[in-house]
């Protein structure tokens, strides 16, 4: 278990009562945005796969527990659930059926300093966390930690360039003044997979939203050593 003491990064803090609620709701509200959730589905089944259907799994960070149902799809599958949040996790609890919730052990913690020993799970599952960071130190702490705590493979996923999104972003940020409280980031693709290979990780798989559209990628690592 690691002793170091968490980072903590501005945008965590937004994560009150009312926010949760609004972020539990928020990829049902409307037919673009399920459509979006069916596509995100449609990735994590596969990396699932590639990952070889891993029974102890920790969904970090859990949020509102969107996961939580395609996660425990797999019979034999534990799921630990982990946010920063207390009221993300409360929420997500209220939310869920008890067939659901009977699969899954929840608890509070940062991603900078999880709450779990050395190789505790078979897999880690990331999602939709990567594209908030955008100093290089931090992502690669996280990274490290997410090395220290699975056993074996590691699902993240996280916002790329080489893409329409990622340049019409980038073109729309040169002519408008910097935001304050920007919180996304397009991280370029040969950044990001030094510093998998930095932390420890080999890629097994690739995975784009749309590719050649789109800024969202899911990857699937393997740890090394």
């Amino acid at each position: 278990m690691t002793t170091s003491s968490p980072i903590e990064l501005e945008f965590s803090r937004k994560y009150d009562r009312q926010h949760a609620y609004e972020y539990l709701h928020k990829h049902h509200d409307g037919p673009a945005r399920r459509l979006s959730h069916w596509r995100d589905e449609q990735m994590a089944r596969r990396a699932l796969k590639i990952a070889g259907d891993p029974d102890l799994v920790l969904d970090l960070p859990c949020g509102a527990g969107r996961f939580w149902p395609l996660l425990a799809e797999h019979p034999s599958r534990m799921i630990f659930a982990a946010d920063n949040s207390a009221d993300m996790l409360a929420i997500a609890e209220a939310a869920q059926p008890r067939e659901i919730l009977y699969r899954v052990e929840s608890f509070q913690t940062s991603a900078f300093a999880i709450d779990m020993g050395d190789n505790a799970v078979d897999s880690i599952f990331c999602m939709r966390l990567l594209h908030h960071i955008a100093d290089p130190a931090h992502r690669l702490a996280m990274l490290r930690e997410f090395h220290r705590v699975t056993r074996d493979t590691l699902i993240v996923s996280l916002w790329v360039d080489g893409n329409y999104k990622a340049w019409k972003r980038k073109r729309l940020e040169r002519r408008r003044p910097a935001k304050d409280n920007q919180n996304r980031f397009v991280v370029e693709r040969s950044v990001i997979e030094a510093e998998f290979a930095e932390a420890g990780f080999d890629i097994l798989d690739r995975s784009d939203f749309l590719p050649g559209y789109a800024m969202w990628r899911v990857y699937v690592l393997r740890k090394r050593g």
